[in-house]
């Protein structure tokens, strides 16, 4: 029997898979494609994610040759821009990758882990059982066969088949807009050109629907349009492109020659559950936004979450009550992120002298630092708080509902470490004395116990798998920092850290 098999190599799956192999579990991924897709579904990645690379030591690798990686100077907030400049210290950062390149590399460093991807599978049938989930697999050339493993996580987006099989409900919306998107090969300065001198970077409302012009890289035009209209799946065809640009511009673009075409629809749903007995749900396949911005960012780190509870149970490091904690630390943020991507479709769709006078208002407030920080922690997922848990700490509690809102959660007041304005938020990246940074502790994906004057230790049973750095840095924020694989702090503070590791991480087997 295997450990865990993840269906579906996307970002998700492939960022589950890696994480698990740092973690000394080797999951197999199963994957419908024959072969890797080569659409540029996403062009980047945004929020708490590219903190997460950089604790792998990944940033520099997926950051080499895009055209921008860092803090974000700016973001259009669907249709009102929101602008950072004179803000140094804003949390929301990005990385302009196109999404072939993304899988590419992570599929790449699930290699060098020893991770197996099988493709050309797809599920076609589930069971399971006290001790494990059988999943029927058609492999592209036929010949059905099983394979069993103790867990299964299902990556594989938003028509996710594994979710169907589970028996997971997927409630929500869909828009009654189309919008069809392209990136064109473009020889001429597009702005320049007198088609175009009236429409500006980015969404242009039109009377009969949007239409979207910008170049992340030279020589490559994305162009998009947005208009009512009946979704029908299959590939796009270059004259219902340009029949859909005179529609609601009035005239043909010069575009250039399309490198690719598609066209989809925005939908808003989430999944009833994100556990159904031994099979769980990341990514895509738990939740799709309405708007762009969040859905990698909410996707991998799901997976983050999962991985490093999926390998503390299989190794007899986690109670049995762990694992229940994905879906109530993860589907909050989910929520927390159908807020923000709700509001901006709406602003996208808002039409008329409304939709106008709104966007002036919104533009206005947008450009007080205050509401910049807000929506940018928001962005940035930063404004997350998971609760204290643990088996007398009441599992369900939801994560935070935002900065100083005064509607976060039980975070352990009365218990050791419990109370610390750190506890089940993103450890910041503090510089060391000697040199590191946090960052650079967390290479491993391994629980660390970061001691800053403190005197901290971990029981001995746990002292083989809680990394233990003795460090000095300038106005540390506690005396002992315990710091999650996932890089969230776990307790903070100079005693009680035993109970910290039994209820955050558990025992080692033999006190399981």
């Amino acid at each position: 029997m295997e450990d865990v098999l993840i269906v579906g190599a996307g970002p998700v799956g492939l960022m589950l898979a890696c994480e698990l192999g740092l973690a000394g579990i080797r999951p197999i991924v199963l994957e419908k494609r024959p072969e890797p897709g080569d659409l540029p579904k996403a062009n980047g990645l945004g929020g708490q994610i590219i903190d997460l690379l950089d604790h792998r030591g990944l940033l520099e690798r997926f950051s080499a040759g895009s055209p921008f990686s860092g803090r974000a100077p700016g973001f259009p907030f669907g249709s009102v821009p929101l602008r950072f400049a004179g803000l140094d210290d804003i949390p929301l950062r990005l990385l302009m990758i196109q999404q072939p390149r993304l899988e590419r590399l992570l599929t790449e460093r699930a290699a060098e882990l020893g991770v197996e991807i099988r493709r050309g599978q797809e599920v076609v049938s589930l069971a399971q059982d006290e001790n494990g989930v059988t999943l029927g697999i058609e492999p592209q050339g036929g010949g059905r066969r099983e394979v069993r493993a103790r867990y299964v996580v299902g990556c594989d987006g938003g028509r996710s088949r594994l979710r169907e099989l589970a028996g997971v409900g997927f409630p929500g919306t869909t828009d009654d807009e189309v919008l069809r998107l392209g990136h064109f090969a473009a020889d001429v300065h597009l702005f320049e050109s007198p088609q175009v001198s009236g429409l500006q970077p980015g969404w242009n409302q039109m009377p009969t629907g949007r239409v979207l012009l910008t170049s992340l890289q030279q020589g490559v035009v994305i162009a998009g349009v947005r208009e009512k209209g009946t979704y029908s799946d299959g590939p796009v065809k270059l004259e219902e492109f340009r029949a859909a640009v005179r529609r609601v511009v009035g005239e043909d673009l010069p575009l250039g020659e399309p490198i690719w075409l598609s066209s989809t629809v925005s939908q808003a749903r989430l999944a009833e559950r994100y556990r159904e007995g031994r099979v769980f749900l990341a990514g895509d396949a738990a939740h799709l936004f309405p708007a762009g911005g969040s859905a990698l960012n909410v996707g991998m780190t799901d997976a983050a979450n999962l991985a490093w509870k999926l390998a503390a149970g299989l190794r007899g490091r986690g109670p049995e009550w762990l694992l229940d904690t994905y879906e109530s630390e993860r589907r909050p943020v989910a929520e927390r992120a159908m807020i923000q991507t709700r509001a901006q479709a709406a602003l996208d769709r808002a039409e008329g002298a409304d939709g106008e006078a709104l966007r002036a208002l919104l533009t206005e407030v947008f450009a007080y630092e205050q509401a910049a920080r807000h929506l940018a922690a928001m962005l940035q997922g930063s404004d997350t708080r998971y609760a204290r848990y643990g088996p007398d700490s009441g599992l369900g509690r939801e994560a935070g509902q935002g900065p100083d809102s005064g509607q976060g959660p039980d975070t352990g007041q009365g218990s050791e470490g419990g109370g610390h304005s750190l506890v089940g938020r993103f450890v910041p990246d503090l510089a060391l004395a000697d040199g590191r940074r946090v960052a650079e502790l967390m290479r491993r994906a391994r629980p660390v116990l970061l001691d800053l004057g403190g005197g901290g230790t971990v029981p001995d049973d746990c002292a083989d798998w809680i990394d233990v750095v003795r460090a000095r840095a300038e106005d540390p924020p506690a005396g002992t920092l315990l710091i999650r694989p996932d890089g969230y702090v776990a307790w903070a503070g100079t005693d009680g850290l035993a109970r910290a590791a039994e209820e955050w991480f558990g025992r080692a087997s033999s006190h399981a």
